[in-house]
């Protein structure tokens, strides 16, 4: 399997659109269907891995585990944090909708009144 094709797949298994990823990416927005013909640069390939939630090992097909367990991937997160500058987040697997992200906003913040 490409890396492309890893994209693509886990990028559908997280319901975001390749457009979206490389813009979130900071990448032009097809930027990455180029990777079907073209080597991506390391950098690129770390940051689209950094919002699909997976390893740089498991993009290149190095390993077949989405997540390798490491100290950061194990860091707290603050999670109002996380929604205001708009981290992907999942529960279950699936992102979370803006929707339910802003109602997780309101409670945060009722609990700081």
């Amino acid at each position: 399997m490409t890396i492309f094709e890893r994209v693509k797949e886990i990028s559908d298994l997280r319901k975001i659109s390749l457009q979206a990823l490389a813009e979130k990416s900071n990448m032009g927005i097809n930027s990455i269907y180029g990777w079907k013909t073209k080597k991506p640069s390391i950098e690129k390939i770390s940051a689209v891995a950094d919002i699909l939630n997976v390893s740089t090992d498991y993009l290149l097909g190095r390993t077949d585990e989405m997540n390798l367990s490491t100290t950061d991937s194990q860091k707290e997160v603050d999670i109002k944090d996380a929604l205001e500058h708009d981290i992907m987040l999942a529960f279950d697997g699936k992102p979370i909708s803006e929707k339910y992200k802003r109602i997780i906003l309101e409670l945060l913040s009722e609990e700081d009144d």
